[in-house]
């Protein structure tokens, strides 16, 4: 949330200062593979969606594409991975990601060297990808150089659908000033939290209406506000209610216009009924909600991007203020939870994973996590197609076309070769240097330790 957008160089050295592995193919290596085509044998199929493997099949990836699935032989000038009976299924997907808040502590990411975070962010975004994660939804932080190095292979990392800066108000969940900031000067000088793109406040339709435009002309392919209040601002209660109804239409109206969405953190019933009435299409969070709540997400076919909040000392780098909050959300995980599945709510999985290392290594785990409240093929069909379909909601700001989250003909050849079921045993995820032999993204091969 507060790194500047590097220039290429930058990630040009992170590229040759990562250790990545013998195992795991350098973005140098990955451009040599591009027009490549890779053939996987004899694999059972997990596509996404159906809760059952298909029979042994065959799968032929070219042009960064699936082009062709069958039981029966398939010949092609190919090369080939013999997947002896193991599990091809989509790349993971994390719908609510903070690319550049994952490594640096509150005070580093805000006040400490740009440069340095942006090469934290960098190795961030490639032991994300070896975790099997190869798409994430960034919901804050100037992550757009991140996504150009990656798009570019200098970095290799995940697929990023960038939302840029949070735009919230003054006091709101994404205000990091302190009280020696204010007062704060109507068209005066940007605060350091809005000069390095992590958030940018607005206090007017007008203001949120540039906020937005803002975003939407460096790349963001959704925009992200702060409806409510929130865990890790120190100036925030939870209960809080943000902008009005004519500020969040003002987002809302913008982002139509560029044939996009709105997307808002919300966690209480006020929250996510205002966003809803001015025609947000995605309440992020959700843990204080309540059933009137849910009916009106589900009758108005919402999404809720939610995530499985179980562990209060998730908070331990924050305040105590910010613990006790934590703590209030964590106990409404398990209702939020009932909620979507009682009235069927369109679910998105994320982890929200902020100021951790050590919890971003833990990303498979809270995948797993999801059968608490779900079966094994539920949690990874809600991971890959559900999470899928969500991106797709950015329309013709998806900056990469095609469909994600699938193992189907004409699908993005993002892929994971499992070795075990994970639909027997989700738990497979929670340990993918041993369990994702091979890692593709766009067709090209990140990591594979298949015997030979």
């Amino acid at each position: 949330m507060w790194g500047l957008t590097t220039p290429a160089g930058l990630f040009r050295a992170a590229a040759l200062l990562m250790s990545v592995g013998t195992s795991i193919c350098l973005p140098s290596q990955a451009r040599a593979q591009q027009d490549s085509a890779v053939l996987f044998r004899n694999v059972r199929i997990f596509d996404g969606k159906n809760g059952a493997l298909s029979a042994a099949s065959n799968v032929l990836v070219r042009d960064r594409k699936i082009e062709k699935i069958s039981t029966a032989n398939i010949t092609a000038d190919a090369q080939v991975i013999d997947g002896g009976g193991r599990v091809l299924m989509p790349g993971l997907i994390d719908a609510h990601w903070h690319a550049m808040l994952v490594r640096p502590t509150p005070m580093a990411a805000l006040t400490g060297d740009i440069g340095y975070n942006n090469l934290l962010a960098a190795a961030e975004a490639t032991a994300t990808l070896m975790r099997g994660f190869t798409t994430v939804r960034d919901m804050g932080g100037p992550s757009f150089g991140l996504k150009r190095a990656i798009d570019e292979d200098l970095v290799a990392g995940p697929r990023i659908y960038p939302s840029g800066a949070i735009i919230t108000i003054t006091s709101g969940h994404g205000d990091f000033r302190q009280l020696s900031d204010l007062p704060r000067t109507i068209g005066g000088m940007l605060s350091r939290m809005e000069l390095v793109g992590g958030s940018m406040v607005a206090d007017s339709p007008d203001e949120v209406r540039v906020r937005a435009r803002e975003q939407l002309m460096q790349g963001a392919s959704q925009v992200k506000l702060t409806a409510g209040g929130g865990v890790a601002s120190p100036f925030s209660p939870l209960d809080v209610s943000t902008f009005t109804e004519p500020e969040l239409r003002a987002a809302v109206e913008a982002a139509d216009n560029w044939g996009t969405y709105v997307a808002t953190h919300a966690y209480t019933p006020v929250a996510i009924q205002r966003s809803i009435a001015a025609g947000v299409r995605c309440i992020e969070h959700g843990h204080l909600m309540d059933e009137a709540s849910a009916k009106l997400i589900a009758e108005k076919g919402i999404w809720l991007s939610t995530q499985p909040f179980l562990d209060p000392s998730a908070a331990a780098a924050l305040g105590p203020a910010e613990q006790d909050k934590l703590r209030q959300v964590v106990a409404g995980t398990d209702r939020v939870y009932a909620l979507a599945k009682k009235y069927r709510i369109k679910t998105a999985f994320g982890t929200d994973v902020l100021f951790s290392q050590a919890l971003a290594d833990k990303q498979g785990s809270m995948l797993a996590a999801l059968t608490r409240w779900y079966t094994p093929a539920e949690a990874l069909a809600m991971a890959t197609s559900a999470n899928g379909e969500l991106l797709s909601l950015s329309g013709l700001r998806n900056p990469y076309p095609g469909k994600l989250g699938v193992v189907e003909e004409g699908a993005l050849a993002d892929l994971l070769l499992v070795d075990g079921n994970p639909l027997d045993n989700i738990a497979l995820v929670e340990d993918p240097a041993k369990n994702f032999v091979v890692i593709m993204k766009g067709g090209k091969i990140y990591r594979n330790i298949v015997p030979r």
